[in-house]
Parts: C-alpha cells; sequence; structure tokens
C-alpha cells in the first residue's frame, strides 16, 4: 500500500485459556479454515504435555518453550556495490513470536509420531529444556548473526 499502513486485526482470546497468544498459534497451525480442528488438536497437545511435565501448568510450559526458542536476531541479505552481505538485524516483538510459532509448528510436523498433537506436545516439551529442532534453529540464527557482525554498519 502506497499511503496508508493495513490495520493492524485484533485475535480474540481463546475459549479455555482465555489468551489471544493461544489463538494466534492455533491460526498457525490451522489447514484450510479447519479452526475447531486445531483447537483440538492444541488442546489435546497441552494434555500430552501434562502428562509428561506435571510439576508445571501446561500453558506455562507452552510459553516457556516458545520463549526459549524466540530468536532476538535474524541476517537480512543486503546488495551493496556488487557483493550481497548477510546483514544481522534485530527482530520485531510481534515478528519474533510469529517466528518462534511457526517454527514450533514447523519441526514439530516434521517429527516422527502418530498424531499432530504427540508430536506437537513433543516438540512442545523439548523446547522447554532447551533440546529439539526448533531450539536448534534459533542456535543456529544466532551464530549466523554473531558470525556476520561485522556488517552490522550495513543495517538499514
Amino acid at each position: 500500500m502506497r499511503k496508508s499502513k493495513p490495520k493492524k486485526r485484533v485475535v480474540l482470546p481463546d475459549p479455555v485459556f482465555n489468551e489471544s497468544m493461544v489463538t494466534k498459534f492455533v491460526n498457525h497451525l490451522m489447514y484450510d479454515g479447519k479452526k475447531s480442528t486445531a483447537f483440538s488438536i492444541f488442546y489435546s497437545s497441552l494434555d500430552v504435555v501434562k502428562a509428561k511435565v506435571p510439576a508445571a501448568e501446561p500453558i506455562d510450559v507452552w510459553k516457556k518453550a516458545l520463549e526459549n526458542i524466540t530468536p532476538l536476531v535474524e541476517v537480512k541479505s543486503r546488495r551493496v556495490g556488487g557483493a550481497t552481505f548477510q546483514v544481522p538485524t534485530e527482530i520485531r516483538p510481534d515478528r519474533k513470536e510469529s517466528i518462534s510459532m511457526k517454527n514450533l509448528i514447523l519441526y514439530s510436523r516434521k517429527r516422527g509420531g502418530r498424531s499432530m498433537a504427540d508430536k506437537l506436545a513433543a516438540e512442545i516439551v523439548d523446547a522447554y529444556n532447551n533440546q529439539g529442532a526448533a531450539f536448534k534453529r534459533k542456535e543456529d540464527m544466532h551464530r549466523m548473526a554473531e558470525a556476520n557482525r561485522a556488517f552490522a554498519h550495513f543495517r538499514f
């Protein structure tokens, strides 16, 4: 859009935990507009998480897992002269949240397991314990930014 930024849409909180973050996560999880299916997958995965980590509330485990896999910096390609540099940049807070949710879902789908709820629960528990593919992805992003720190002055 040339003139104005589009307005941010308000995401309604979910019915069980009354959290808008849960609804955002379910929206990322959803396929073909099947929101009730996505909600059932999410809630059943939290039931599995409750069985695996009995010491804490499952919603708190999920939030801590998201926090553990949230990247702080990323690299963006920037063309200067004839060369393309990987320039490390900080990430906006809403994009951080979105990236962490998408990574958790992506690596859950790639996991082996019976149902999506089981795979998602396993990835949540791994992220909670600072393990798993989503956590590794965050570490790789940070490592890449650290390696290209010399090009930080090309920041835009």
